[in-house]
């Protein structure tokens, strides 16, 4: 009977391990596992910015005709005091568009929006192509544009009469480079996208998912390297050191702070927008804080896509030092942020002093000091 019992006794205890430490079989993909914290810590919502700021990259395509209300109503709410609309001819081979754009803005908001301009590889193996893009240039600078942006088809997409990629750092280009330098307005430049772009589509890869949503946005077949066009970037910046260049998206460097601070040291003309990398920002807040801290008179703000409701989490990651919020978008970033909590003086600077200070011309009136 005894033995009969601590049989029982043993096999109740086993059959209940089993049950107990079998894992269930459910399975959930990536996309749909997103539960919510139970975290309770302070919020801060912000939907406007402390200061009046610029936003020095944003793309809008129909400044020529707009009456441009709309965008005011949406800037007004954010506290954006001016708009850099990077596309002012965009990739269009005629004059008209930039210049019906800026006569626009002349007409209804003069103070709220500025023009960059932009120029055109295809004819680059033509003996005129230089002179005829500087005096473009000049001619626009003229109308009003405050500065040159370049595009990431160049070094990657965009190709000579030959079928070879034109690089960045390509000397045809120099007397470009050269005349920003010359007239004072900064090259806001654009090279490569995300390393991530690059690398196999597994598991292994943080930008997974938004490559699964967007496969148009891999490069992993491509035959230009990451390494590569990023590189042709950082001689092109070496070889004009009297011109202003304003690396986009924090160079692709946001999660590694430690080389884009070698790179400001080594490059004291290369200015840096955290144009859709704040969520690289917002997971190191220690690390982001010492940089922006350091760099303060070299970040400026941006944000890229023309989203309104998304500056929501800029604000809260530059002003406020809440924890653990998440992300506006997670294919873009499936972990959360943290508030860096920035001071006054910095945050001025971030928002439009450093801006202020690279583009000639704009009105500052409107600015705290």
């Amino acid at each position: 009977m005894r033995s009969f019992l601590l049989l029982c006794l043993v096999t109740t205890c086993t059959w209940s391990f089993a049950q107990d430490g079998t894992p269930l079989k459910m399975k959930m993909d990536f996309e749909s596992y997103d539960p919510p914290s139970p975290l309770k810590t302070g919020e801060h919502v912000l939907t406007r910015a402390k200061f009046p700021f610029i936003d020095i990259h944003n793309h809008q395509g129909n400044m020529s005709t707009s009456d441009l209300k709309g965008l005011i109503a949406d800037m007004d709410k954010l506290n954006m005091m001016i708009m850099v609309n990077l596309s002012g001819r965009g990739f269009r081979a005629s004059s008209d568009h930039f210049e019906k754009s800026i006569e626009n803005i002349k007409n209804r908001f003069p103070n709220r929006f500025i023009l960059f301009t932009n120029v055109d590889f295809a004819d680059i193996d033509n003996p005129e192509w230089a002179s005829r893009t500087t005096s473009q240039l000049e001619a626009d600078v003229r109308l009003g544009a405050k500065g040159l942006k370049i595009y990431k088809s160049l070094g990657m997409f965009s190709r000579d009469k030959s079928g070879k990629i034109i690089p960045v750092d390509d000397p045809r280009i120099d007397p470009v480079w050269k005349k920003c330098g010359e007239l004072g307005i900064p090259v806001l430049i654009h090279s490569a996208d995300p390393r991530q772009f690059w690398q196999p589509i597994d598991s292994l890869n943080e930008r997974w998912l938004e490559l699964k949503l967007f496969p148009g946005r891999r490069h992993d077949k491509d035959t230009v390297s990451w390494e590569k066009v990023i590189a042709q970037q950082h001689n092109l910046f070496r070889r004009h050191p009297k011109t202003s260049f304003i690396n986009a998206h924090l160079g692709w460097f946001g999660s590694d702070l430690g080389k884009l601070g070698q790179l400001m040291d080594e490059l004291p003309n290369m200015y840096t927008e955290i144009g859709a990398v704040i969520a690289e920002l917002g997971r190191q807040p220690r690390a982001a804080r010492a940089f922006l801290t350091k760099y303060q008179d070299r970040v400026l703000f941006g944000k890229d896509s023309w989203q309104p409701a998304e500056y929501a989490t800029y604000f809260r990651v530059l002003e406020t030092e809440d924890e653990y919020f998440p992300y506006h978008k997670r294919y873009h970033a499936f972990w959360r942020m943290y508030g860096i909590g920035l001071p006054d003086d910095i945050l001025k600077k971030i928002y439009y002093k450093n801006a202020l200070k690279l583009m000639p011309g704009v009105d500052k009136s409107a600015f705290p000091k």
